[in-house]
């Protein structure tokens, strides 16, 4: 099932929005279901399918507009990516059947043309965001993006999705500082690796340590100018709502200020929920919301509300909808 009927963001809005009270986009595209990872991996359409019944069926849907996922331009892809990795991901997609980049990440025949929309889609939010046309937006994307190093696909992700974002709102929207908040589980070796000798990208990230991919430590802090500009806030298994609440308060809150950035993405994972299968946190829905609500009034402080969130793990089928529903919910300004 795929939503019919959503609100186009090219059609006109009508007089339902005010130029003070613009809606949220939603990226979306039956392409993402293309990418086929099998039928035992985690990481499946089903997530997708999951989401978008859940937004479907709430009035949250009423406050979206939907935004398209257009193909992504090579060049963009390497501002973040080497040429050789776009053409060792390029050469190796499948006819038929399925071809493994590294033990977790398949690619089917669907999987490059998917990859590319996640991309595309994700810049055409930060345009629409840029351009006024919606307050924020989120990006119902697969396959997620977060590991993906500038030379290697990896961990269930062909292209970063935010880091090619990050550069994007640097080089086609000329913004200098883009903060890169990523709550997912696992800790984002390749948005990390991306930037870590940049101080004009701040990368911050809460995971469970030790656990996959065995990056993030509290030390990992950047290197020559981009010293200080990754903050790594490594839980141990079992912390919860109470140990996120604390560090959003005492390290990134502070950090976030301090930097005042001018454009914010979220690489949003929702698998540190406490009934997900391949993490062993305890957040819950609420944590979700509460951090959302952080991040807007961060993005109000500094990047006057902009604010780009994108799909990342998160593999219980219904608390991945529940919670993407109340972070959407949170973005669109409606209560829980």
């Amino acid at each position: 099932m795929w939503p019919q009927g959503w609100r186009s963001v090219e059609s006109p809005a009508g007089s339902r929005y005010s130029s003070a009270v613009l809606p949220t986009g939603l990226v979306t595209d039956p392409g993402f279901l293309a990418h086929d990872t099998g039928p035992s991996h985690p990481e499946s359409p089903q997530r997708l399918e999951a989401i978008t019944r859940r937004l479907d069926a709430s009035d949250v849907r009423d406050r979206l507009v939907r935004l398209p996922a257009p193909l992504v331009d090579r060049t963009w892809l390497e501002t973040v990516h080497t040429a050789r990795h776009v053409d060792r991901v390029t050469e190796a997609s499948p006819e038929h059947g399925r071809v493994y980049l590294d033990p977790d990440t398949p690619m089917s025949p669907g999987s490059y043309r998917a990859a590319l929309q996640a991309v595309g889609g994700t810049l055409v939010a930060v345009d629409a965001v840029m351009e006024g046309r919606v307050a924020n937006a989120f990006c119902a994307i697969r396959p997620p993006g977060h590991h993906a190093e500038p030379d290697r696909a990896m961990g269930f992700c062909l292209f970063n999705n935010v880091a090619v974002a990050a550069r994007y709102i640097q080089q086609r929207h000329g913004l200098a500082r883009v903060l890169i908040l990523d709550w997912d589980v696992h800790h984002g070796n390749g948005t990390q690796a991306a930037f870590y000798n940049d101080p004009t990208v701040l990368y911050v990230s809460l995971h469970q340590y030790p656990w996959y991919p065995g990056t993030g430590r509290a030390d990992e802090r950047g290197t020559g100018p981009g010293e200080g500009y990754t903050l790594n806030v490594p839980m141990a298994a079992g912390r919860g709502d109470e140990e996120y609440l604390k560090a959003f308060d005492a390290q990134i809150g502070p950090a976030v200020r301090a930097f005042a950035p001018e454009f914010i993405l979220i690489s949003a994972g929702f698998d540190a929920h406490r009934d997900d299968p391949l993490a062993m946190m305890e957040l819950t829905e609420a944590r979700y919301r509460a951090m959302t609500d952080a991040v807007k009034d961060w993005a109000a402080a500094s990047a006057t509300g902009r604010i780009v969130s994108c799909l990342e793990g998160g593999y219980k089928l219904t608390a991945l909808a529940d919670s993407v529903g109340t972070h959407v919910r949170a973005l669109a300004t409606l209560p829980t």
